[in-house]
């Protein structure tokens, strides 16, 4: 049996996130004190007393709203609802039992799942606030649960009732050959879109309002291809339009989402072109070793003349000349054009990345290398390149050992680079070199 689902939801500013991350056990959910700032579902795996759950956290539910975000949101609370095997139910005991709890309630009890009802800001230990036993009045089974999310009091006996109400998983199913994929690039150019066709689905919220999505939004997805983990960040802005915090902390979202990732989607707009920003983000993913695919998106929109795949890739390579190695891909999100292509790729450079070669095969290139060009040599001094072995994989990591690392010039670096993927591949991800000079324990990287 998989993990059990368990959703977080209530009203805006009631302390979901802030709950969600202490269970959790780390700062995954954005926690401001700004109402609508969690507007997507976000997934984090935790375990209580050896059961293991999934916990979704929900943007704040407003019942009766005109906001087309506030409705977007309430839209993907009820699909966590209708995802979930058991609700916790957040209220705040400062608020008391409000009108927008009594609709949420009447929500809930329509769904037929458990829940626990999680009485908030229940900061007073060893004190039970009168209010609380107003929450009683909703009608739910099961107690409510007074709960200090800042503190983390009452969030054990919380998963203790939540848990009760769930079978239990004794034969829990691991999750093996999952690739994490983060997809990247500036705001609106079709980051959400694209894995909401991927997953056939409104997984996630899409507006042409940009920075509609904050937080890294993880979504779980099996198909013929294999298992992934496609996580969805938040557009990252030239650092001078980073105005207010949110916006601050989601670029640090996808940067965190980049590093936990195994290969990256760049996402470009085929109507815009690599612009400035989209060299930025590319460099994040380069910088991190990260094996990368470039996804040209809205294809679909350009002229038929401008369709030329041989003079659009070049003018992609020429902007992101420090990433010649990503294969580009041309889709559509909105056709669907060639978006099954994606699965294929991320497979290839996942494995790409992960390649390991002999010591053996790789020291018959750099013979080879060698003797095909001389290493460079300085006021008669010549570099000499002893031998090369591979010491880690995902970015593949060579150390070369030689006579002087002040010799080893960069333009004769990148010729040993170029040796090895011509002769093994390492399509889609980059190679660091280590340049080691021998009884010297200084290093030179690329």
């Amino acid at each position: 049996m998989s993990k059990p689902i368990i959703a977080i939801v209530g009203r805006p500013n009631v302390g979901k996130s802030t709950l969600f991350n202490k269970i959790i056990g780390e700062r995954r959910s954005i926690v401001e004190d700004t109402p609508g700032v969690t507007r997507d579902r976000i997934y984090g795996e935790s375990e209580w007393c050896g059961r293991k759950f999934i916990l979704i956290d929900t943007g704040g539910i407003e019942p009766k709203t005109d906001s087309m975000i506030l409705q977007k949101m309430r839209e993907q609370a009820q699909i966590a609802i209708d995802t979930a095997d058991a609700i916790i139910f957040m209220c705040d005991i400062n608020a008391g039992l409000v009108a927008d709890d009594r609709d949420i309630a009447i929500m809930l009890k329509k769904s037929g799942k458990p829940v626990v009802i999680c009485v908030n800001k229940a900061d007073k230990i060893g004190e039970v606030d009168p209010t609380f036993y107003e929450f009683y009045e909703l009608g739910f089974d099961i107690d409510p649960v007074p709960v200090s999310s800042i503190h983390g009091t009452g969030s054990g006996d919380l998963l203790d009732a939540i848990l009760a109400t769930v079978p239990q998983n004794d034969d829990e199913e691991e999750e093996e050959d999952l690739i994490n994929v983060a997809v990247i690039g500036k705001p609106n150019a079709g980051k959400s879109s694209i894995i909401n066709k991927i997953l056939g689905t409104d997984r996630l919220i899409v507006s042409s309002m940009a920075g509609t999505t904050r937080d890294a939004i993880d979504s779980r997805f099996e198909n013929e291809f294999g298992k992934y983990n496609f996580i969805d960040t938040a557009g990252i802005r030239r650092q001078s339009k980073v105005e207010d915090r949110i916006e601050k902390f989601s670029v640090l979202r996808a940067h965190m989402a980049v590093e936990r990732a195994d290969v990256c989607l760049l996402v470009v707009d085929a109507t815009e072109g690599v612009t400035e920003q989209d060299e930025k983000i590319a460099g994040i993913a380069h910088e991190a070793g990260k094996a990368v695919i470039i996804i040209v998106n809205k294809w679909d929109l350009l002229p038929t003349e401008d369709k030329d795949t041989v003079k659009y890739s070049k003018k992609v390579y020429e902007a992101l000349s420090y990433m010649t190695y990503a294969p580009i891909i041309y889709v559509s999100a909105l056709t669907g054009q060639r978006v099954v292509k994606i699965f294929d790729m991320i497979n290839y450079v996942f494995n790409q990345s992960k390649t390991r070669i002999s010591t053996g095969m790789l020291n018959d290139v750099l013979n080879e290398a060698v003797t095909r060009v001389q290493p460079p040599s300085d006021k008669g001094r010549r570099l000499k390149v002893y031998y090369m072995t591979q010491t880690s994989v995902a970015p593949p990591t060579f150390v070369l050992f030689c006579n002087s690392a002040a010799l080893f010039h960069f333009s004769y670096q990148r010729y040993i680079e170029n040796c090895l993927r011509d002769t093994f591949g390492f399509k889609g991800t980059p190679i660091k070199l280590v340049i080691r000079q021998r009884g010297d324990d200084e290093e030179t990287k690329i």
